[in-house]
């Protein structure tokens, strides 16, 4: 009757703690999923472009940027970038480029562009504009 008990007891105690692990599981899961919703509806959340510019020998405008993903689950390519330049505090010319390297959760990629921009241009502002939700399996970098 002793090992009875003690058997119930153990049986017990490892069928409650197994549903335990298995209901933890299952909201993991569901929070991965969620937070995967999203990072793939709003990328615009998750991705931010810094950069520097200067001059170089023949008067282009070199911007060395990095775009970083700050997202957990979803990875991004195809990722534009606006570039608006200032002269005197108003905008006097934008222009556009497509990140197409895929970016990685938690991950940053150097970008760098050319442009000759009109004289005098003070300033320069960039932003992420848009990017594409990348299927990790498929590309592979």
């Amino acid at each position: 009757m002793k090992y009875f008990f003690s058997i119930l007891a153990l049986i017990l105690l490892f069928s409650c703690g197994s549903s335990d692990i298995k209901s933890e599981t299952d909201t993991y899961k569901k929070a991965k999923e969620s937070l995967s919703d999203k990072e793939k509806k709003n990328p615009l959340k998750f991705l931010s472009v810094t950069g520097d510019d200067k001059k170089n020998l023949i008067g282009q405008t070199v911007i060395n940027g990095n775009v970083t993903n700050t997202a957990t689950v979803i990875a991004y390519k195809d990722i534009r970038i606006k570039m608006l330049s200032y002269k005197d505090g108003k905008m006097v010319e934008e222009h556009e480029d497509v990140i197409d390297d895929l970016v990685k959760p938690g991950n940053t990629k150097n970008f760098k562009t050319r442009y000759r921009l009109p004289k005098g241009t003070d300033s320069i502002a960039l932003s992420v504009m848009s990017a594409v939700v990348a299927d990790m399996e498929k590309d592979k970098k």
